[in-house]
């Protein structure tokens, strides 16, 4: 029962620590909390007494000041980005910025009302005095700070672990099935009558088509001309099945460049299938998939355009499936906020836009 207790009131603690709700009594709790700990401080204290409560307002919001700049600018642009050495550089300067700027504000708007006879005393405590607050502000916003990143991330982690299982679970079923395998087979089966040379490329497309939904799915980086070579053969294989079916897959960036990037394994797998589901025209009319994939900028542009029929229009609910959903939740997870997704759809075409870091 009280080691129940203890774990509840470690999650509380936690809880109250980082999640956004609390943001707002986070913030009233720590300026009390701080204001309580100056308050039994002694520098305020060798003010004359009408002026006191000046003193320690002004030496409150001045720390607070610099407390905020810690957290919200120091550790997020430099302690979170390794940039270690920059940061306590940067923190020692705003230390020393600070505590000065409060003294000579001491020395030209309350000197006057200093109690006589506290002058050397008073200035050479007020300094360390000064030092030994900044401290245990600093540690204790800097290990807030800290708590909350490795929460959110640890959170982030979990959940694209367990996002990234429920997709390849997806795709065992809807990838890999039976259905599309007999379609495969029987297709090749009619080549080799008519066209052996054919046959021994689809059963090599197969096979390569195989191996990467197999193996190279189940890394957590694959190279991108591994992913363009699945894209390739998976619509290759579906454009035997089709007829008046045309496939473009392009890329303006040069090999090498190509060889050496990693991206995700089925970034835009969701993307292309539902391309080519979609793309089936009922009325006989011919039909395409096109696909682009550059790297400008330190960015991967990836495009992906499906025809459609004006007089048998897509409905918007079909395109916005589980798939887009979990691949949208995927983005968000490894990318944060730095992808952009565009999902357009016109009279005669569908368009995906998407840009990710490399």
């Amino acid at each position: 029962m009280n080691c129940k207790s203890k774990e509840l009131n470690d999650t509380m603690v936690i809880d109250f620590l980082v999640e956004d709700r609390y943001r707002l009594l986070r913030h009233v709790v720590s300026a009390i909390c701080f204001f309580i700990f100056l308050y039994f401080a002694d520098f305020w204290h060798w003010y004359k007494e009408g002026y006191r409560y000046f003193v320690l307002l002004f030496v409150f919001v001045s720390l607070i000041g610099m407390a905020y700049i810690n957290i919200y600018v120091l550790v997020p642009l430099f302690f979170f980005k390794t940039r270690y050495v920059i940061y306590f550089l940067l923190l020692f300067t705003l230390g020393i910025v600070g505590l000065n700027l409060i003294g000579n504000c001491f020395e030209i708007f309350f000197a006057e009302y200093k109690i006589e006879g506290l002058e050397n005393d008073a200035r050479r405590g007020g300094l360390y005095e000064g030092i030994m607050i900044c401290i245990p502000i600093i540690l204790v916003s800097t290990t807030v700070k800290l708590i909350q990143k490795w929460t959110k991330d640890n959170k982030r982690i979990v959940e694209l672990s367990n996002l990234t299982l429920k997709m390849e679970l997806n795709e065992l079923r809807n990838q890999i099935n039976p259905h599309f395998l007999f379609n495969m087979m029987n297709n090749v089966k009619a080549l080799i009558r008519t066209d052996p040379e054919k046959a021994t490329v689809v059963i090599m497309k197969l096979s390569e088509f195989l191996r990467y939904q197999l193996y190279e799915n189940n890394e957590e980086k694959t190279l991108l001309t591994s992913e363009i070579d699945f894209l390739s053969n998976f619509l290759n294989l579906e454009k035997i099945r089709r007829e008046d079916f045309q496939i473009y897959i392009d890329s303006k960036t040069d090999k090498r460049t190509l060889n050496s990037t990693f991206i995700p394994p089925n970034l835009f797998t969701t993307f292309v299938e539902n391309a080519v589901k979609h793309s089936v025209d009922i009325s006989g009319k011919g039909s395409y998939v096109k696909v682009n994939i550059e790297i400008k900028d330190k960015n991967l542009h990836f495009e992906c355009r499906n025809s459609q029929n004006s007089e048998f229009p897509i409905p918007e609910t079909i395109y916005g499936g589980l798939g887009l959903v979990n691949i949208k939740r995927r983005l968000e997870l490894l990318y944060q906020n730095t992808f952009t997704l565009e999902i357009n759809s016109t009279k005669n075409e569908y368009i995906v836009n998407l840009i990710i870091p490399v």
